[in-house]
């Protein structure tokens, strides 16, 4: 289908989502979070995608938060079902059964550095800046930022952010161990596609399952999440890729991937 506010592509396997608002930053709106929710949906349904990559249209920003104008019109209400359809779409992002990078090129603010917390990971510009500065409009993070960013860096870096709404550069988000990698701008994307293309080349059934496994026993503890691994590797056993990967390795050659989630 057609959007008006994001740019959706597909390229060798890999998908790309570019937030198109650089006139406002790429902020957030209800019809932004509605077609990120559809073009997630078509991604989801799509066996020949293996991973997603979520970037900002511009130089400046990723994205740079809500709509401002959008949210200083909301009553109690109305905040709590934006709050709600924001969670439901970033436990959509988190969930979907491949690999998501965020490619952050620039400001990562509110509901932008939520949008990339729900991502498996994040690369960032050198000039990329993230922040939660809800505190500073008399509220607070309603996409999960409250919860996901201490559970990523720890409790009192995470409680030292949200109070102050104070905004941190890349490389001290890379200290905190928010971000994964650091690049200059000019190549920042050459990093992420080259970083997307190994992990394309990878069995679809097993990406989930690993994903799965990770996200799922980051909840429970140790050996529930030890019995969370045991059945998702069994049931990678079950896929065409389990086969094909280790007669590639006996045979001494590179393995052809071809398993799907339905297998």
């Amino acid at each position: 289908m057609e959007y008006k506010n994001i740019i959706f592509q597909v390229e060798d396997n890999i998908a790309t989502i570019t937030f198109n608002r650089p006139e406002t930053l790429n902020a957030l709106n209800g019809d932004i979070l509605n077609e990120l929710s559809q073009a997630l949906d078509e991604i989801a349904q799509d066996e020949n995608i293996r991973v997603l990559l979520l970037t900002g249209a511009g130089e400046k920003a990723f994205v740079a938060g809500a709509d401002i104008k959008e949210l200083a019109a909301f009553n109690a209400l109305e905040a709590k079902h934006f709050s709600e359809a924001g969670h439901a779409l970033m436990h959509k992002l988190q969930t979907l059964p491949i690999p998501v990078i965020a490619a952050v090129n620039g400001f990562a603010l509110g509901g932008g550095n939520e949008i990339a917390l729900a991502c498996d990971f994040i690369y960032a510009s050198e000039n990329a800046m993230f922040g939660l500065p809800e505190i500073n409009l008399g509220i607070i993070p309603g996409f999960g930022g409250t919860q996901r960013l201490p559970r990523l860096i720890g409790k009192n870096r995470a409680k030292e952010m949200i109070f102050t709404g104070k905004m941190i550069p890349a490389i001290e988000a890379h200290t905190m161990g928010m971000v994964n990698k650091v690049c200059s701008p000019e190549q920042l994307m050459d990093e992420v596609i080259r970083t997307a293309q190994t992990m394309a080349s990878k069995g679809k059934v097993t990406l989930r399952a690993a994903k799965q496994a990770v996200n799922n026993g980051m909840n429970v503890d140790l050996a529930t999440g030890c019995s969370i691994e045991t059945d998702a590797f069994s049931l990678c056993m079950a896929s065409p890729d389990a086969k094909e990967g280790t007669l590639a390795f006996l045979e001494k050659r590179k393995p052809d991937f071809k398993g799907s989630l339905k297998d």
